[in-house]
């Protein structure tokens, strides 16, 4: 298996029906400023430097973000937080993401979600967040990251349960750090919680430049990257 085939197999997936319904009908009610848009309207796969050792996990597509666009975090409020303090940490090649063929680069970095289709509500049941986690689960094996940072406690949650027996052992906390040791790994995996930058935590101030920004200074560090260096 590789990313490419992992990916491909995500794209075709339909165990889902409450969510295909979902997304087929936000692409055919459209939005007015999107009307010359052809929706992606499928599940969105992960994308990113294949060599990342810096994996970000987000909840799910927007409705009329990544299942418009066709890419993580791409056309949406949450990628505008995104993608710029992405840049600032010298994780991606320009600060902002607004298409699949926009020329944005991941440097060290993959993104990938819990949830692959966007729900109703932005509310994905946990039978859909289980339907999607062998996806997660391939990403994790074939990048094999040394750092996790989980946005929003959904993607926390699925993280865990990946990663322990005992997920009640874990509290979702913005900055809390925790470190996952291995036997088949040269060294131990870290998981960083971070609040998911959608508006309602950055117009509110839960979120804030300055807190995102140490989360992926954090990430950088426990990933091996020196601060003067470059991913990839």
């Amino acid at each position: 298996m590789t990313l490419e085939a992992l990916n491909k197999r995500i794209v075709a997936c339909t165990k889902c029906p409450r969510l295909v319904k979902h997304r087929e009908t936000v692409a055919h009610e459209q939005r007015k400023a999107y009307r010359e848009w052809h929706y992606w309207s499928r599940p969105v796969p992960g994308f990113g430097d294949p060599q990342a050792r810096i994996l970000a996990v987000g909840l799910a597509p927007g409705a009329h973000g990544s299942n418009r666009t066709g890419r993580q975090f791409t056309g949406d409020a949450s990628g505008r937080f995104l993608f710029p303090a992405l840049f600032r940490a010298g994780l991606a090649s320009q600060p902002e993401s607004v298409s699949r063929d926009d020329g944005l680069r991941l440097r060290g970095l993959y993104i990938s979600a819990a949830c692959r289709c966007v729900p109703p509500g932005n509310r994905p049941t946990l039978l859909e967040i289980s339907n999607c986690r062998p996806y997660l689960k391939g990403e994790i094996e074939l990048l094999d990251p040394s750092v996790i940072v989980c946005l929003g406690r959904i993607a926390f949650d699925d993280v865990v349960r990946l990663h322990s027996r005992r997920p009640s052992d874990f509290v979702f906390r913005h900055g809390s750090t925790y470190r996952l040791s291995s036997d088949h790994r040269d060294n131990d995996r870290w998981i960083i919680c971070s609040y998911h930058p959608s508006q309602q935590n950055t117009l509110t101030g839960m979120l804030t430049r300055s807190m995102f920004d140490r989360i992926w200074s954090r990430a950088r560090r426990l990933a091996g990257y020196e601060e003067t260096e470059s991913p990839g």
